[in-house]
């Protein structure tokens, strides 16, 4: 699925590599070998590329079950595919890993317009009002997903599983499981309506397109922090030298 001319799943590896990611396993069916011929073992894109075949479809989550093996990390970082956002990755990672969390969550606040008109009623048959075409708001997943590696145990093998059925699994067992809140850009690119906005905004695009990895992202807002006060007193002196003065009637 490509984003201007480039397939979204390199946008995420860039921004995995940006944030400090160094190994990366795509879990790979239809069109497997497209992709493997694309990413190679991932060096072109600096980063070390691994390949988990399903032989049948198993879900969002079924397919962590054949690679929990390959993970010897403590926390493991899992997303969808179609996911574009201008998230911080490495912020996830440090604030799950101190939290004490089974699996954090990314979580969005995502405006949905109903198209249509809404009918409220009580009992059978009494209208009680009618709003037309409403926008509700949800909290709801993004599809990144951080989990503790033993989490990965919980997943029957060859057996089809998404994450809300692990997700409720791990609630289930009073595990915790932390939200983290996001309030940048976000477009799930599985619905059409992101997939348009998301290629019109050639902007946006261009700095998710090219990611600068933390430390410079850091760097980059010390100086804008240090030009802001430096320009504060002298905005202070413009401001006093254009006032007017004032005059005394004599």
């Amino acid at each position: 699925m490509p984003i201007g001319d480039v397939p979204i799943l390199e946008v995420l590896i860039r921004q995995f590599r940006a944030a400090g990611v160094t190994d990366v396993i795509l879990t790979v069916g239809h069109m497997a070998g497209l992709i493997r011929t694309y990413f190679g073992d991932g060096s072109d894109f600096g980063v070390n590329i691994t390949y988990s075949y399903e032989d049948q479809p198993l879900g969002t989550a079924g397919p962590l079950a054949a690679i929990r093996e390959d993970i010897q990390d403590e926390h493991v970082l899992v997303t969808n595919g179609d996911v574009l956002t201008d998230f911080d990755f490495s912020s996830l990672f440090t604030d799950h890993a101190s939290s004490g969390a089974a699996a954090s969550i990314a979580s969005y606040q995502k405006k949905v317009k109903i198209d249509l008109g809404v009918l409220e009623s009580q009992g059978d048959d009494r209208l009680t009002g009618y709003i037309e075409k409403p926008s509700y708001d949800f909290l709801v997943s993004m599809g990144i997903y951080m989990f503790r590696r033993e989490v990965l145990d919980r997943i029957p093998e060859d057996t089809y599983l998404d994450f809300p059925d692990l997700i409720i699994q791990l609630l289930e067992s009073d595990d915790y499981v932390r939200l983290h809140k996001f309030h940048g850009y976000w477009q799930d690119l599985g619905r059409r309506e992101d997939y348009e906005a998301a290629n019109a905004d050639t902007e946006r695009l261009e700095s998710i397109l090219n990611p600068r990895p933390a430390s410079e992202r850091r760097t980059r807002d010390r100086r804008s922090a240090d030009r802001a006060k430096d320009r504060a007193p002298i905005a202070r002196r413009a401001r006093r030298s254009t006032q007017p003065k004032k005059r005394t009637k004599a």
